[in-house]
């Protein structure tokens, strides 16, 4: 294979660096840092770029430090452990400004400073395993092709890590497993089989175990069926099919934000698509004169249901946002969006048109389709007032963006 010197530019979303090569081929570099010189491998060529391989960092960025994880560039967990904290945060920005510009069209975005995470490390309030064989369990790794076992995770609770070492699995059908801990401590598993029978499981500690089934709904095998996690000084239930703020730190700081975007005043009615358990929905409540909520999961649903039984100004609909919100109310003042990583379907962004919100509030988990369906929003006549990145999970790719869109008058 190809061997190359590279000066590494810019960043790239995905977690790898860019460098130029000559004719001008871009050169996609995992585990480098922008300012550097490396060598470099060639593993994968297209017309236009290159995957390559780090082999040696000639020229090391100040930023460049000494990776925390015996795992970190093997596991396809963490993607920046070898970067400061502050420049993985420059990166992050830079990687928003230039996704919104290439895939958008918003070549000079509002885009705000990262808001930081107060945790950089020991964030991670779910573990997502995979068998690795012996019965053992680990990540995906890019680089070997196949799930390895883990002895340590710095990013995630050191309780979860010492659960990981605790737990005794030998399940034939086995396809994932989910540790999590609670605000309250407590410790939940929920496990995917291939077999939608439950199997028999016992615990020698304490910890509660969930089957979680083929549409993300889940049933209880041994204790609680949900865990509890506080954000912005509030319990919520979360069921084991249902996604969980990774870090309950920086998820308190996307409710500041979509309140802040928000700026209810106590007479609007706001429409909250995605809504989970209520994470949003309950703030936004306070300060609402409605909220109708929509939402699909039936175990989200009920969460929610509990979560907000002090308020009576919730409307719940357990559907498909593209089949309810047509039959919604149109022009209300605030309508908030926080869907999956794949963003938006076109269904739903033709109906968010038809409905007419004033005021748009998109949470993405995901800058890419933030940007694919920001163009789509733009052309239904909404202008990007702002966007503000937070870091939900340092040490990786991975960025949260809240975003303030504007309805043309």
């Amino acid at each position: 294979m190809e061997m190359i010197t590279l000066d590494v530019t810019e960043m790239a979303h995905g977690g790898s660096a860019i460098g130029r090569a000559r004719r001008g081929r871009t050169v996609f570099v995992p585990l480098t840092i922008p300012g550097e010189k490396v060598r470099a491998q060639i593993v994968s060529e297209k017309n236009k770029y290159a995957q390559a391989e780090l082999i040696q960092v000639l020229q090391p960025s100040p930023e460049r430090v000494a990776p925390r994880c015996q795992h970190f560039g093997v596991c396809g967990g963490c993607h920046f452990q070898h970067m400061a904290y502050a420049a993985q945060l420059a990166a992050k920005e830079s990687v928003v400004r230039d996704q919104l510009a290439r895939l958008g069209g918003f070549k000079s975005a509002n885009v705000q400073p990262v808001v930081p995470n107060s945790e950089p490390y020991a964030y991670q309030v779910e573990m997502v395993l995979s068998p690795a064989g012996n019965g053992r369990l680990g990540y995906w790794s890019p680089i070997k092709r196949e799930v390895i076992a883990i002895e340590e995770c710095p990013i995630s609770r050191p309780e979860l890590v010492a659960l990981l070492h605790d737990v005794e699995l030998d399940l034939p059908g086995l396809r994932k497993l989910s540790l999590r801990i609670g605000d309250d401590e407590a410790l939940l598993a929920a496990i995917e089989v291939d077999d939608v029978e439950p199997p028999e499981l016992e615990a020698d500690f304490p910890i509660s175990v969930a089957i979680v089934l083929p549409d993300k709904t889940a049933a209880s095998l041994v204790g609680d069926f949900y865990s509890v996690q506080q954000v912005n000084g509030r319990d919520f239930r979360v069921s084991p099919g249902v996604d969980m703020a990774t870090s309950p730190t920086a998820m308190q700081a996307v409710v500041q934000t979509v309140l802040r975007y928000a700026a209810l005043t106590g007479q609007e009615t706001v429409i909250e698509l995605f809504s989970g358990v209520g994470t949003l929905t309950a703030f936004l409540a306070e300060r609402a004169k409605e909220v109708i909520a929509v939402e699909r999961n039936s175990d989200a649903v009920e969460d929610l249901a509990v979560n907000l039984d002090d308020r009576e100004n919730v409307a719940l609909y357990e559907e498909d946002v593209e089949v309810v919100l047509p039959t919604l109310p149109t022009g209300v003042e605030v309508m908030v969006v926080h869907p999956w990583a794949n963003g938006l379907s076109r269904q739903a962004i033709s109906a968010i048109g038809r409905a007419a919100p004033h005021r748009l509030i998109y949470v993405s988990s995901d800058v890419a389709t933030l940007a694919r369906d920001g163009r789509s929003l733009h052309q239904s006549g909404y202008q990007l007032v702002e966007v503000q990145p937070i870091d939900m999970r340092p040490q990786t790719f991975h960025i949260e963006t809240v975003s303030l869109w504007v309805k043309e008058k």
